[in-house]
């Protein structure tokens, strides 16, 4: 039995500019924080020559190329692992389509299960690149890199993304208190529906194909405030971090007619009236979490669930896509 783990992830800013219709033109930055609330894979050698696949459906397929999860699908062809004689289970902590970069961590745990199957090591930068070869370049889905990188990395990591498609990961550069304070004063509310990323993001990836001006323009003050928030956690002027956000809402509002909706922004207006310095929806928009920058939490939580929305709290993971077991 093997089984790994991969964690979620919050972005922390210059978000969007990791998509490779911005970043091979202008170069992108942002900075991801791996969260622990994970995607698990399990594989298990069995004694049928069937292939059985088990996640919000089940298959059971005799050959690679039958598997219609097309993550999956690519995977096993990537590595040339046969359809016979395994069973392959996913599970989660939080919903698909919420904005957490799941699709990312999925992509990873199941490469990392893979990878052990046929005995071999993997860099976590490897790991990312493949997860991201499958993603965008086999699956040509129009998403950025973030989601990979950071499963695969864990912790609070910077991210530059250069014109010749390189990746260079690095820690941010936080104190320990920092991280705590970080971790109890950022509070997640699901927003209660989740939506395709996918949607969203094509219609930023359309413009920037098509040097639309203001989206550029958008993503270049965006990948601006993404350095002055590693300016800002770097210092511990936490106050800062929880302002920007709200700046960068503002402008990440801008890209899509879809990124917000009368709901969400109610319930934005709503947290900061009661105690948030600045938030915005976690991922491409439009739903699944939104999360605040707050020192007073107990009013925040007050209002925000008065509201009906449900806090999920967490801790941030430095482990990146790990293996849990294998026997």
């Amino acid at each position: 039995m093997i089984i790994t783990r991969s964690p979620l992830r919050v972005s922390l800013g210059g978000g969007g500019t990791d998509l490779p219709s911005y970043y091979r033109e202008h170069g992108g930055f942002l900075i991801a924080g791996a969260i622990d609330k994970y995607v698990y894979i399990a594989l298990h050698r069995t004694f049928v020559h069937d292939l059985i696949i088990k996640y919000s459906k089940m298959e059971r397929v005799t050959e690679v190329d039958a598997i219609e999860h097309p993550i999956i699908r690519e995977a096993f062809r990537l590595l040339g692992v046969p359809a016979s004689g395994l069973e392959m289970a996913s599970m989660a902590d939080i919903p698909a389509g919420t904005g957490l970069g799941s699709s990312g961590s999925f992509t990873t745990a199941l490469l990392k299960a893979l990878h052990a199957y046929k005995k071999h090591h993997i860099h976590p930068h490897d790991l990312a690149a493949q997860a991201c070869h499958i993603e965008l370049e086999l699956l040509g889905e129009p998403i950025g890199k973030q989601d990979q990188y950071i499963a695969a990395f864990g912790g609070l990591t910077c991210f530059e993304f250069g014109k010749d498609d390189s990746v260079r990961a690095w820690p941010l550069k936080v104190s320990e208190e920092t991280i705590f304070n970080l971790e109890d004063n950022l509070l997640l509310f699901f927003t209660g529906y989740s939506r395709s990323a996918s949607s969203i993001l094509k219609e930023q990836d359309d413009k920037s194909r098509k040097s639309d001006t203001a989206m550029v323009d958008n993503l270049h003050f965006v990948k601006d405030l993404g350095f002055q928030n590693q300016r800002a956690l770097e210092s511990g002027r936490l106050d800062e971090f929880g302002r920007l956000m709200d700046v960068h809402w503002k402008h990440k509002k801008q890209r899509s007619s879809g990124m917000s909706n009368p709901r969400i922004d109610a319930w934005y207006e709503c947290a900061m009236k009661n105690g948030a310095l600045g938030g915005k929806i976690i991922g491409a928009g439009g739903g699944g979490f939104l999360m605040f920058y707050a020192e007073d939490k107990a009013r925040l939580r007050h209002a925000l669930h008065e509201e009906g929305l449900k806090e999920v709290r967490f801790r941030f993971d430095f482990e990146g896509t790990r293996m849990v077991t294998h026997d």
